[in-house]
């Protein structure tokens, strides 16, 4: 296996790419995410930090476990994204679907911050 599994929390999972995320263990990946969502992990950082290759099939179930994820509220971003992935999730505009953090620790606590109250804003009052 090219990648390992890290629980943060019960719901958060680190997840180390290795060198490459491509047709040659792409399925093994797709199972192990699969096993952990079934364990309740809803949120995945993808650690590309020692990545140097993704290919169509690599992105593909990264995709796959985003549409798995994302409406039971779950999310998958990117940490540590090397300078070969980068080239990928720019030329394919991934950066528009999954956020990226510059460390796993940084992904980590914009997970485990709290969100912020929403902001109740009133009209002024006696204008049109």
């Amino acid at each position: 296996m090219s990648f390992t599994f890290q629980k943060a929390s019960p719901t958060a999972a680190v997840v180390r790419i290795g060198k490459a995320l491509d047709f040659r263990n792409a399925a093994e990946f797709k199972a192990s995410c699969q096993e952990h969502a079934r364990q309740g992990v809803r949120y995945y950082v993808l650690d590309f930090s020692g990545t140097g290759i993704l290919d169509s099939t690599g992105l593909g179930v990264i995709f796959s476990l985003y549409r798995q994820l994302t409406p039971a509220g779950g999310q998958v971003v990117f940490a540590s994204v090397s300078r070969p992935v980068q080239v990928v999730v720019q030329l394919t505009r991934t950066y528009k679907v999954f956020r990226q953090f510059p460390t796993v620790e940084a992904a980590l606590q914009a997970h485990s911050a709290p969100s912020a109250p929403a902001q109740i804003t009133q009209r002024p009052t006696g204008t049109a």
